[in-house]
């Protein structure tokens, strides 16, 4: 496995960790997980590293494991193993929410953190409040979101930019090792293009190698020009993997 292969499945696995499912099941060298709600990351069949099982065994397990639990069959197809790809697209499952993981090394990080930035051990209230509003999540959405916080392990820190008397924007980072994962980072609508974000992301990327971490990495939509702009400015310049999903018509 070459170097770069070796740093993309490490953030497959920190991803995991920073985002957690309530149920996971491993199938053969593919990881069902299973949360409900809306979230894909949660609720769909993933591959890990090493050897893994034929396509057709790998889609038929996963198809009887989520009708049982009464949801859609969903898999994420990584770049790292694109096998299932052409087998699921043969099956007529449509593809949707093409993304990239990116890192950034945090060894060029500045001291010192940012005092307008507040950092917290856990999510409080005000924050999964806000970040249900900005996902316009509903009831039991929002409920399994603010559960998946409560279930996260290790090192983490829920951060908020707050304004007067506005939360200006928002995120979360989890260490896995040396490794941080950021994560939910959103900005209202009426305050986004004014660097709130910028300074959000960098003061959990500061909080990161303030607790042993030497890089960062995070997922980002593949259209979202402006998610992309700013993590370029702020380091994340090395795209580990592409991924996306397929979902049973």
């Amino acid at each position: 496995m070459s170097q770069h292969d070796d740093l993309a499945w490490r953030a497959e696995a920190a991803c995991l960790v920073a985002c957690p499912a309530s149920r996971q099941h491993l199938l053969d060298g593919w990881l069902l997980r299973a949360s409900g709600g809306p979230t894909r990351r949660t609720n769909s069949l993933n591959p890990t590293p090493g050897p893994r099982g034929p396509a057709d065994a790998a889609i038929a397990a996963c198809e009887r494991a989520y009708a049982a639990l009464g949801q859609p069959a969903i898999v994420r197809v990584v770049s790292l193993a694109p096998e299932l790809d052409e087998p699921l697209a043969a099956r007529g499952y449509g593809a949707e929410g093409h993304a990239s993981t990116l890192f950034a090394a945090l060894d060029g990080m500045p001291d010192g953190l940012d005092s307008g930035v507040r950092l917290m051990p856990a999510a409080d209230g005000d924050w999964l409040a806000l970040r249900t509003r900005l996902a316009g999540a509903d009831a039991q959405a929002a409920a399994i979101y603010a559960a998946m916080t409560r279930d996260l392990r290790g090192p983490r820190a829920f951060a908020a930019l707050d304004l007067a008397e506005e939360t200006a924007s928002m995120g979360y980072a989890v260490l896995d090792g040396s490794l941080a994962v950021i994560e939910s980072v959103a900005t209202p609508p009426q305050l986004r293009g004014r660097g709130h974000a910028r300074r959000t992301v960098s003061a959990l990327m500061r909080w990161a190698r303030a607790n042993g971490a030497t890089g960062a990495c995070l997922q980002v939509v593949a259209e979202n020009a402006a998610a992309l702009s700013l993590y370029r400015g702020l380091g994340f310049r090395t795209e580990l993997l592409r991924y996306h999903y397929r979902r049973q018509g």
